[in-house]
């Protein structure tokens, strides 16, 4: 089939490599325009359009696709991206983390002419986990699974029926890195399932999302990102895995800025309630154990500013400990 896809970062790039390779015609891609990013800051291609350009596919970089913005150029942009997608020959549009609102105007092209619609790849099982950061909220708030679903859209946000859902366990060790990777995977799999249908000539069937368990994720702060060691270790835990890679969970030790990239629930006895908030405890052969408000948390890996990441017993160890004692705590 003839396929519009609107992406942008890398889990929107495996679903368009899947696609490709399944022997759909990618016709039109359209993407975020280019960033800066980095260190250095360096203007960058969207992973997206990096495929694009290798494969010679017509790419549009809007940014925005509302005709009626009060921007001029952003106006005119719009008008250019949807005169291109009227006059563009597809079956179906393709939509994954585009990071742009697509406007009804943008949503009928994609039904006339007996096309097949608007799809978009959700990373959770919906209704729980509309908006931005599904991935990291399902790990923040302890959800024991997560998974995908391709969804009709309509105007709404990540309202449209589901017509193809799968699910995963999340593993108690799981980051949002981690879980990233895996879903995208499963989201190339399934939408590639879907259109498969379509190409068949067969009908997806919608279901409407349920009224109840409707959670919206929000977009990740780095506000959010300082740890308080107030909260129990099982909240503190959650919240350093869900914050890797982005924007990487932080405390201050001796009034440097640490970042906190992996942990687990400390259940050994010898550490319990035993220490005052933020304090390093001890160590395993693997972390460092830290009193938490309720419990205690191993912390396994570390980075100090402009260093790489560590074993946090390599690092604490460097820093004076066990001899010194050490307490992590908020700004």
């Amino acid at each position: 089939m003839k396929i519009v896809f609107a992406g942008t970062p890398e889990f929107a790039a495996q679903a368009m490599r899947a696609i490709d390779a399944a022997g759909h015609q990618i016709v039109l891609v359209l993407t975020q325009p280019d960033r800066r990013s980095g260190r250095g800051m360096h203007v960058q291609a969207s992973p997206v359009k990096t495929f694009a350009l290798e494969k010679n596919i017509p790419l549009l970089q809007p940014a925005s696709l509302r005709r009626n913005s009060a921007d001029p150029e952003k106006q005119a942009e719009a008008e250019a991206a949807y005169q291109q997608l009227s006059t563009t020959d597809f079956d179906v549009m393709v939509v994954v983390a585009y990071g742009l609102i697509l406007p009804q105007d943008v949503l009928d092209i994609a039904e006339s002419n007996l096309r097949h619609g608007c799809f978009n790849i959700h990373a959770s099982i919906l209704p729980r986990w509309r908006g931005a950061a599904p991935i990291q909220r399902s790990i923040e708030h302890g959800d024991s699974k997560t998974g995908v679903s391709i969804m009709k859209m309509d105007v709404g946000l990540d309202t449209g029926d589901t017509v193809l859902v799968r699910e995963i366990a999340i593993a108690d060790n799981e980051t949002s890195a981690s879980l990233h990777d895996r879903l995208a995977k499963l989201g190339a799999e399934s939408i590639v399932e879907a259109l498969s249908t379509l190409q068949q000539g067969a009908s997806l069937i919608k279901t409407p999302q349920a009224a109840e368990g409707i959670r919206y994720a929000e977009k990740i702060l780095k506000s959010e990102a300082e740890i308080d060691w107030q909260l129990s270790a099982t909240e503190i835990d959650h919240r350093i895995r869900a914050f890797n890679p982005f924007p990487g969970a932080t405390s201050n030790l001796d009034g440097i800025p640490m970042k906190f990239w992996n942990s687990r629930v400390s259940h050994s006895g010898g550490y319990s309630q035993t220490g005052q908030i933020g304090e390093v405890l001890g160590f395993s052969k693997e972390g460092a154990f830290i009193q938490c408000g309720q419990g205690v948390i191993e912390v396994l890996e570390m980075q100090k500013p402009g260093g790489k990441r560590m074993n946090a017993v390599a690092y604490l160890r460097t820093h004076g400990a066990p001899s010194k004692a050490l307490r992590f705590h908020k700004e």
